[in-house]
């Protein structure tokens, strides 16, 4: 018989937590006959018993509210018998997923474990899942992300499932699906979860390109051009694309938890896309949010495309970087603020470790990575055929210091500024440990650097009701520190220290009024007053650079009796006076604290876990449950 899905769950639902308790018997006895169905040779059989279990989990946990003392595992089970059922459910799930058996089966068990954890909106009150973990599923997993075939088919909804169940009570005890993850070390498995997030995070940059090149050509550039830029903010609205948080979370885990899975970021391939496969088209619903559907194929393995030299090849941390590039332009919508908040957090475990800085940093892998930068009217839009060949760790600093300079609001993103230039921070202290002289246009970070201090300048009543804008301040002069202090260790050539004095120099005013402003609050005894004069401590190199140099400027001008100097004249100035300039040597520059989840981010990652849950149980629709396919692949079953 085929199950009637959308009338079992709602006929649960309409009954009260007592008329429920009256069939508790029946809905045992169904949930038993399920699970012993599961074993059935009829896969039709097998079929109906899994949405029926999907139906009478999602219903009956309708009741769930805290405050009834309703117990889930009680109704559905009963106490008595809870372990052994859900051990013969486990088990019956794990023979399915790794067996020989229909994709559209292994399809049906993925949505039934996904539709068991998501069952509550905090995965860590779903008390069903002390079963889970006790009875795991890790290995099939890895044998469906291992291996092609049902890696394509399933490996979405696998990592999704994977990256939830990371997250059950990860802070209050022992997750063996954490240990699990943490010691992988079979390269074809890494590998394998690595394509499926490079996939998804490809088909969002490619959707919002699309969408990005829609609004370009079509009625809306025309309107905007003639009227100028009284429309910009909604043209940006309308290429808003859903987030994926659950792929976000899922490279997370698997960046900090595994070491091994570092190698996997660097895994080269053909840019995706530009290899086509022959596939069958798939009915397209416009209706569906973009970002939450499964994404398609991976179509990617190192065996099935040899590399082509003409093709431009890319790996998983450049499409993750072009991700980031698009995510972490609009902060004011709160997914996007958490899914920029995610990648930045990625960037500082990567920034942290050694083996990725070793290739983010390797000479020999130079990649044109093309980042989106947001539309501003100051600047012209860069063309993207301009981007030269670099290391890894240029795009970077590049996604950092395009970050810096496109989000001075009002609306200030301190969080993220902070995580920003620790990311910069550490990756100047592995160039001056290993002494690795990169070819970077510095002299744009630096100048970002210094129109940030400015910009909490003039904002600075504002931004201090709300924020410590002193120690973002103090880590900005720290890496101004670190520069002059260093520099001359990993910066590409002797020219590059002497336009460090130069911008310094140049912007001597910012660097003054910044001074002024940290006296003022340091020697008032207000809140501010420790803060602020640790900033007024770090400033005395930048400030003895700026009083030893400017006096040499200005008569070196009065006795060429020249009013205006070129930067080569200035800079000729600096180079012959380098002998006389005397700097403080200073602690601590190139040390830093290292990330830790659990003493920081712990809220931060339960909220997540939670929005991730929510959206997955509202996509897990009854479409995608009660599929007409599976019926029809299954009724010349006899």
């Amino acid at each position: 018989m085929k199950v009637n899905l959308e009338y079992l769950e709602a006929k649960l639902e309409s009954l009260d937590g007592e008329e429920l308790m009256k069939i508790k018997d029946n809905i045992n006895s169904l949930f038993q006959h399920c699970i012993q169905a599961l074993k059935a040779e009829h896969q039709i059989r097998v079929v109906n018993s899994l949405q029926t279990l999907c139906a009478l989990i999602r219903g009956v946990h309708q009741k769930n509210k805290p405050t009834s003392g309703f117990d889930i595992i009680n109704m559905l089970m009963g106490f008595d018998k809870a372990e052994l059922r859900m051990k013969n459910l486990m088990e019956s799930l794990d023979i399915l997923l790794c067996g020989e058996g229909s994709e559209s089966l292994k399809s049906l068990c993925l949505k039934l474990l996904l539709c068991l954890v998501t069952v509550t909106d905090n995965i860590s009150q779903n008390t069903i899942l002390e079963y889970v973990m006790i009875n795991s599923i890790f290995e099939a997993i890895l044998q469906i992300l291992s291996h092609p075939p049902s890696r394509r088919e399933h490996g979405y909804d696998a990592v999704v499932l994977l990256a939830l169940l990371v997250n059950y009570r990860k802070y209050e005890s022992v997750n063996p699906y954490i240990v699990k993850l943490s010691i992988v070390d079979d390269e074809g498995t890494l590998n394998g979860m690595g394509l499926v997030i490079a996939r998804a995070l490809f088909e969002y940059n490619t959707q919002y390109r699309d969408k990005e090149e829609e609004n370009q050509t079509g009625f809306f550039s025309a309107l905007t051009s003639m009227v100028g830029s009284m429309f910009i903010a909604d043209a940006d609205e309308k290429i808003s694309v859903q987030t994926n948080e659950a792929i976000l979370l899922a490279l997370y885990e698997a960046v900090h938890l595994n070491r091994n899975f570092i190698t996997v970021l660097a895994q080269s391939h053909p840019e995706m896309g530009l290899v086509t496969v022959p596939t069958t088209p798939l009915p397209t619903t416009p209706t569906t949010p973009l970002g939450t559907t499964p994404p398609s194929s991976d179509v990617i393995s190192p065996v099935e495309l040899p590399l082509d030299a003409d093709v431009q090849t890319s790996n998983l941390l450049i499409t993750f970087l072009k991700y980031s590039s698009i995510v972490m332009q609009d902060t004011k919508d709160e997914h996007r603020l958490n899914s920029g908040k995610l990648c930045l957090i990625i960037l500082t475990c990567i920034a942290e470790d050694q083996y990725a800085n070793a290739f983010l940093h390797d000479d020999n892998m130079n990649f044109r990575v093309n980042l989106h930068r947001m539309p501003m009217r100051h600047r012209k839009k860069a063309a993207d055929k301009n981007i030269p060949c670099r290391p890894l760790v240029c795009a970077v600093l590049d996604l950092m210091v395009e970050f810096i300079v496109t989000h001075m609001m009002k609306e200030f993103p301190m969080d993220l500024y902070v995580r920003c230039i620790q990311i910069i921070h550490k990756l100047l202290c592995y160039q001056k440990k290993c002494r690795v002289r990169l070819h970077y246009t510095w002299r744009e970070l630096w100048t970002a650097m210094i129109n940030l201090l400015k910009f909490l300048m003039s904002y600075e009543t504002v931004l201090l009701a709300k924020h410590n804008i002193f120690t973002l301040a103090l880590m900005v002069v720290n890496l101004f520190n670190m520069f002059i202090t260093y520099g001359d260790t990993f910066l590409p050539t002797p020219s590059s220290y002497d336009e460090l004095y130069y911008e310094i120099i140049r912007m001597h005013q910012i660097f003054d009024n910044l001074y002024s402003m940290v006296l003022r609050l340091s020697t008032n005894a207000g809140q501010w007053k420790e803060p602020a004069s640790k900033v007024t401590h770090a400033l005395v190199n930048v400030r003895a650079i700026i009083n030893h140099f400017n006096p040499k400027i200005e008569s070196y001008a009065a006795v060429n009796h020249i009013s205006q100097l070129s930067e080569e004249q200035v800079l000729e100035v600096v180079r012959s006076n380098y002998d006389t300039l005397t700097l403080k040597l200073q602690d601590g520059l190139d040390q830093y604290e290292r990330y830790s989840e659990q003493h920081k981010e712990a809220a931060f990652f339960k909220e997540l876990a939670r929005s991730i849950s929510i959206n997955v149980r509202r996509n897990l629709a009854f479409s995608t449950l009660s599929q007409e396919i599976l019926l029809k692949e299954f009724s010349t079953i006899s």
